[in-house]
């Protein structure tokens, strides 16, 4: 049994708005204050430092956080959409993601931020198999591809610059990417 008292509503939601804020702060810029994330959530420092106290903690629990989302939804983006335009806007909604990551630069390079990225690997490996299943039960990608070499072809989608031009070459790259999936004929 736990002596760790349950949080109060306020507390959750006040850690889920500095999540998003969050999110979306490093997102625009990496070098986002955790003072102009407080403001920004409508929490004072002190809440914020409560629930994060340090900037890498802050930044680890984001990509934990965004991790977590978008591998639970797979299934609703599979409801939403046929297998292989799934697969394609998630792995979209991921390379945001990694590019956040990695404008984050050192921050996300202690061992501490090792072992939430290296944890991030499984379940992220099967979302991917989960969408490959859905679009091989389609007939739009050939059986058997192995989830790992989808997720290491598809990095590149991360490393095009995050502008108009970088977005046009992710969805070319993304296009071959898939064509090499296909099943043959």
């Amino acid at each position: 049994m736990s002596d760790a008292a349950p949080q109060r509503s306020d507390a959750v939601k006040n850690r889920a708005v500095i999540l998003q804020v969050a999110h979306d702060a490093l997102a625009e810029s990496p070098d986002a204050s955790l003072n102009s994330i407080a403001k920004r959530a409508g929490v004072g420092p002190g809440t914020l430092y409560r629930h994060f106290p340090t900037r890498e903690a802050l930044i680890l629990e984001v990509h934990r956080h965004d991790t977590e989302r978008l591998v639970a939804s797979v299934p609703d983006v599979l409801a939403a959409h046929p297998p292989l335009d799934a697969l394609r806007q998630w792995f979209t909604t991921l390379a945001s993601y990694v590019r956040i990551k990695h404008g984050l630069g050192e921050a996300l390079n202690s061992a501490a931020a090792q072992e939430v990225v290296s944890a991030s690997w499984p379940p992220v490996t099967a979302a991917v198999k989960q969408l490959l299943a859905a679009c091989e039960r389609a007939g739009e990608v050939r059986p058997g591809i192995d989830p790992v070499d989808v997720i290491m072809l598809m990095s590149c989608l991360w490393r095009t610059p995050d502008n108009a031009e970088g977005a046009a070459q992710a969805e070319r790259l993304l296009e071959l990417a898939i064509d090499g999936f296909r099943p043959k004929s």
